[in-house]
């Protein structure tokens, strides 16, 4: 992983137990999120990688069914918790930037709050990355932090980035996806953030 990474990993191996506590529960998500997901794993024929997994939970909603299910995150602590907590599905450490599956072999990819610490800048690689491992009509779901294109803010844990479904859907586009659609919330009381919500499914030409 390039120092960027690194430093993103460290700070999630560090605060990894307290973001387990808060977030690592789907019964701690929003019922909102959690259809969005399952409509998406539902629709998206094909294995399944969830592309920054933390703790696991989204993985396990993405393997209900018996569906093959990879995860992979840059916190060498959130992939021992996921390990211990889903046995059944493969967790890796690993970098975006590298991914270890072969040209067009995943149905989907799951980048649920995945991309938000990704410098703006190396963001299309990443998506070009994903694009490289998704077979045709593959399917890829991003979930953002909606707000101004590529300005930082002071996340709880390290430095993320706003984005917009506007702002994500060209480079998207420019990776060789075809933008679906799209979704933007305010938040609830009770939710874990109170930033806006975005979401984009997008779907590999």
């Amino acid at each position: 992983m390039n120092p960027a990474e690194g430093a993103v990993a460290a700070a999630y191996d560090a605060r990894a137990a307290e973001y387990t506590a808060l977030a690592g529960d789907l019964a701690q998500m929003d019922p909102r999120d959690i259809a969005t997901v399952g409509a998406w794993r539902d629709g998206t024929a094909g294995s399944l990688l969830d592309a920054g997994c933390g703790p696991g939970q989204w993985a396990a909603l993405l393997a209900e069914g018996g569906r093959e299910v990879y995860g992979i995150d840059l916190s060498a602590a959130f992939v021992a918790v996921a390990r211990s907590r889903h046995p059944g599905i493969r967790f890796d450490q690993g970098s975006f930037h590298e991914l270890s599956f072969d040209d067009s072999s995943l149905g989907g990819i799951l980048a649920w709050y995945s991309l938000i610490h990704t410098p703006p800048t190396d963001v299309p690689l990443v998506l070009a990355e994903f694009a490289r491992v998704l077979r045709p009509a593959g399917s890829i779901l991003l979930g953002f932090f909606d707000g101004e294109p590529r300005e930082p803010f002071a996340h709880a844990v390290t430095t993320a980035y706003l984005w917009s479904s506007d702002a994500l859907g060209a480079l998207l586009t420019d990776a060789g996806f075809h933008v679906e659609r799209s979704e933007s919330r305010e938040r609830v009381p009770g939710e874990i953030s109170a930033r806006p919500h975005g979401a984009l499914v997008a779907r590999r030409v």
